[in-house]
């Protein structure tokens, strides 16, 4: 009996996805007897409650899911399926409040949504169904009622639920939000937010974003109601879930005023003139007063640059109104600055969170890359400029040192600009100057900022010159861990920028394995904070380019765990080094393919010729991935995918779709990456982000559509996004094993569903199909033929192989005819479901080739018995489609072939073969062109 509770975990996933549920219930029951990890806890409480909602055993389902929330509140699939649980037990109420927290923890997922919209029918359907007629007067009623139960504070807890509950989905509707705005319902709302109670705060503000919703008149007489000073003070709050809220809140007004989201009209309101800018400008005049304000929480700092980041600069290029972005450099990029400039070490810090400074320096990089001319890129600079030379000051270190975390800020953001920058007068003198400081917060901020500039090579020559020696004294003297660590990333970083010269080796002195280790201790370490340990995940992702590295580190469960878990926090520095460490350990990364003669001509002139380590050759790359699947790596990248963009850049998009393809590389393996949601996570990937990321993503997918039922691995709709991705590798500038395993995929998706083929021909796949269909290649062709053999039951296709003008049906015919057995099964299937469907074909297939009649021969005498009866369909379809051309084929050969399998004698294996052949006589009989052997 297993007594591993991961292990048994991943049993139950195998079960779960082969739908023996009782099975994966009894492995999730026993891991979860076994088990003393929190975390892991919490998922196998979550999918024993997935298990418990297939089996309809609702309230148990209910009671795991809760479970699992009792140990992470921000569980969305535990939330979800107790959602789920609750909505079959008729608690209506309480499903909503779970499926709005999930709205809320991932608003762009329409799964949530749709959920919200039914559950909120459901609701008020059940109200209806009591006999309420809800006209106008009786919502009226509703309405205060609810809000009696609200503002009285010795209302019983449930009630008071109840109506939050019916008030958010009343605001979600556009006649209730109507009746509540035009009785005094937004003062009330007013009210509940001012009892400073956290659930009704909620309730509150998600049915004024409900109100705002698509309604530019209300969003804006709301906005002027409540008062931007008041919605920013909200947002401000030390509580992640109402500034979430808030925050979704002047988003929705924010997109009512820019004329975005799905706008309804009204009546009245198409007759206001409203004017928007003036609203649009002080929205973001306070956003940007947050940013420098101490009274502002470090969650609430991230919302306003969040929201800076998703509204200000242009979404389309093309559009060349940037006077949005022009409008906050001029007004509010010192202030940007400055939260970038802050050092969370030193004591007038303002508060940040781990994201905060990322984040600002993302918003940094957009509003450059906003700009449309030199001369606005310009003021950007000087603007940049002046602020740093304010700051530097030799005799007030502490200025001094904000000046240098600012460079380091906007080399994290646009980076060209900061490399100007770098060049100002003193600029890099100062930081190799700090690095040499006996003050360890000097020392913390230079070596932070050498790392960021050494990306360059042209200033990391100049680091490598000045800088190296300082960075080794410092890793060798300093007891700080938080420097030691970051002068140990510093001098991975510049072994990688100089090459061979000043390679990792020579700074660790003969071992990388040693500063491996090193960096896998401070990882693992807990009590280190969070900020700090990311620095070991950048040394890693740094040091696993040595094969013997990456081999130790994927034998290392507990560092891979903690790395995981600091990937889930969605950090942009840490995703990416996450990213490029994982990269390192399954070996994804391109290679230059040596050609043996150069390596021959190289070894001859005695030039150095570098040797693949025996820890990359494959056997040991399998291994590896065996080892990050076992370690949960597919939840991690899961978790990644799942960033905002302002984090997840398309650099980090791009290294996660690599370690993805890595993973599906094994058709064993594709079954976990399907059952950890690395199915889902691909998806976005595939849609979004690099060019090579967006290749490497289909191509994943390609590997997992190939081989798995569709309806597990891509449930609901999800399906029908992942046919554009597959038909974007059916590209001659793509491989041919992408090509091919595309065409495998778009095969099995074909053969589930009418909707599903209709979907690949709306994706314009059909005419590179067809070029495949006269691919040289053997296995390209055979695909292609099987994957058309499943299109032509769809009507469209038929009808084009009908049109006039075409070769289509030439080329299936003539395929009939080739040696290779599976193009010839395809291709005769194909042919048979096209004369079987179409008439008109059957007379056509006589017209497009003289060779039919001798093909159709050598189907119906076939050796394969899948061949011959497709032949034999076909013959039939023929002789039934019209008399003359039945006559045509009696007077042929294949009259007595047809008469020698006709006669043959009943066979179990051979039956359905001999019944096809005696029904083609049969016709014949019927059209009196043979007689019948008793009268021959």
């Amino acid at each position: 009996q297993m007594e591993d509770p991961i292990q048994l975990k991943e049993e139950g996933n195998k079960y779960f996805q082969a739908s023996d549920y009782e099975k994966a219930l009894q492995s999730y029951t026993q891991a979860i007897k076994l088990n003393k990890d929190k975390a892991l806890q919490a998922v196998l409480y979550r999918n024993r409650a997935a298990c418990f909602l297939k089996k309809e055993e609702y309230a148990k389902a209910a009671s795991d899911a809760s479970r699992a929330i009792d140990i992470n509140a921000s569980d969305i699939k535990a939330l979800y399926r107790r959602s789920q649980a609750l909505e079959k037990l008729g608690k209506l109420d309480q499903a909503f409040k779970d499926a709005q927290k999930c709205a809320t923890l991932e608003p762009r997922n329409k799964n949530f949504q749709e959920t919200l919209r039914r559950l909120g029918a459901n609701i008020q359907e059940k109200v209806n169904a009591k006999g309420t007629v809800l006209d106008s007067q009786t919502r009226d009623l509703r309405v205060q009622k609810m809000f009696e139960i609200l503002l009285d504070e010795n209302s019983d807890k449930e009630k008071r639920e109840k109506a939050a509950n019916n008030l958010i989905v009343l605001g979600r509707e556009e006649a209730g939000a109507e009746r509540i705005f035009q009785n005094n319902g937004v003062n009330l709302l007013l009210q509940l937010i001012e009892t400073k109670n956290p659930e009704l705060i909620l309730a509150a503000v998600r049915t004024l974003s409900g109100m705002c919703t698509g309604h530019k008149a209300r969003a804006t007489a709301i906005l002027h109601y409540l008062g931007i000073d008041s919605i920013c003070m909200w947002m401000s709050v030390d509580n992640e879930e109402i500034s979430l809220a808030v925050c979704n809140l002047l988003q929705t007004i924010t997109d009512c005023l820019l004329g975005q989201g799905k706008e309804e009209h009204h009546g009245k309101e198409e007759a206001l003139v409203l004017d928007t800018k003036k609203d649009l400008r002080m929205i973001t005049m306070h956003l940007l007063d947050m940013l420098v304000s101490k009274k502002v929480s470090g969650q609430g700092r991230d919302r306003a640059l969040n929201l800076l980041n998703k509204n200000i600069p242009r979404k389309d290029l093309k559009d060349h109104d940037n006077s949005r972005s022009i409008f906050v450099i001029d007004n509010g990029l010192k202030k940007i600055l400055k939260v970038v400039g802050q050092i969370p070490e030193m004591p007038d810090c303002l508060p940040l969170t781990e994201n905060t400074q990322l984040t600002a320096s993302v918003l940094l990089n957009k509003l450059y890359d906003d700009l449309r001319c030199d001369p606005e890129r310009d003021n950007y600079r000087l603007i940049c400029e002046e602020y740093i030379k304010s700051k530097i000051d030799p005799q007030d270190m502490d200025k001094t040192l904000h000046a240098i975390q600012i460079v380091s800020g906007v080399l994290q953001g646009p980076f060209d600009l900061g490399n100007k920058l770098l060049g100002m007068k003193g600029v890099m003198e100062m930081m190799v100057a700090l690095c040499g400081s006996e003050r360890e917060i000097d020392q913390l901020v230079a070596v932070e900022a050498l790392i960021h500039a050494s990306t360059k090579l042209s200033r990391a020559t100049f680091i490598i010159t000045n800088g190296v020696t300082l960075l080794k004294e410092i890793y060798k003297k300093t007891k700080n861990e938080k420097i030691k660590i970051r002068a140990l990333v510093g001098l991975c970083k510049l072994g990688s920028a100089g090459g061979t010269d000043y390679g990792l080796r020579q700074f660790a002195e003969g071992s990388t394995e040693k500063l491996a280790k090193q960096c896998r201790k401070w990882l693992c370490n807990t009590s280190i904070d969070a900020r700090t340990r990311k620095w070991a995940v950048e040394g890693l992702s740094y040091l696993t380019l040595d094969a013997d590295v990456k081999d130790d580190f994927v034998e290392d469960e507990p560092a891979l765990k903690a790395m995981f878990d600091l990937a889930k926090a969605s950090d942009k520095t840490i995703l990416y080094s996450v990213a490029s460490a994982l990269v390192n350990c399954t070996n994804s990364y391109d290679t230059k393919e040596l050609v043996p003669e150069l390596v021959q001509l190289a070894k001859f002139s005695k030039q150095h010729v570098p040797e693949e380590h025996p820890k990359d050759k494959k056997d040991f790359v399998v291994k590896r991935v065996k080892r990050l699947l076992k370690a949960g790596v597919v939840s991690a990248l899961a978790c990644m995918v799942k960033a905002d963009s302002a984090i997840l850049t398309d650099q980090s998009k791009e290294l996660i779709a690599r370690v993805f393809l890595a993973l599906c590389e094994d058709p064993k393996d594709r079954g976990t990456v399907v059952a950890q949601g690395g199915g889902k996570a691909l998806i976005p990937l595939a849609v979004e982000g690099t060019d090579v990321g967006k290749i490497k993503a289909s191509h994943a997918l390609a590997k997992i559509a190939a081989i798995s039922n569709p309806d597990i691995a891509f449930p609901g709709e999800r399906v029908y996004e992942v046919v554009r991705p597959l038909v974007s590798l059916l590209n001659t500038e793509r491989d041919g094993l992408q090509n091919y395993e595309a065409l495998l995929g778009l095969t099995n998706f074909s053969g589930r569903s009418d909707k599903l083929r209709s979907k690949i021909i709306k994706e314009k796949a059909l005419p590179d199909i067809e070029n495949y269909m006269f691919e040289n290649h053997d296995q390209l062709r055979q695909a292609a033929t099987e994957c058309m053999c499943n299109l032509v039951v769809n009507k469209e296709v038929q009808e084009r192989f009908v049109a006039d003008g075409n070769d289509r049906l030439k080329l299936v015919v003539l395929l009939c005819g080739e040696d290779d057995e599976k193009v010839q099964v395809a291709a005769a299937g194909a042919l048979a479901m096209l004369t079987a469907a179409q008439k008109k074909l059957c007379s056509k297939m006589t017209q497009v080739t003289t060779q039919w009649l001798e093909i159709l021969q050598r189907l119906c005498l076939h050796d394969n018995m899948e061949v011959q009866h497709r032949g034999l369909v076909i013959a039939f379809n023929l002789i039934s489609a019209d008399k003359e051309l039945a006559k045509k084929l009696v007077e042929s050969e294949l009259l007595e072939i047809l008469t020698y399998v006709g006669k043959q004698e009943d066979h179990p294996k051979k039956q359905r073969i001999i019944n096809v052949a005696r029904d083609c006589l049969s016709k014949c009989m019927d059209y009196e062109l043979i007689k019948p052997l008793s009268q021959a």
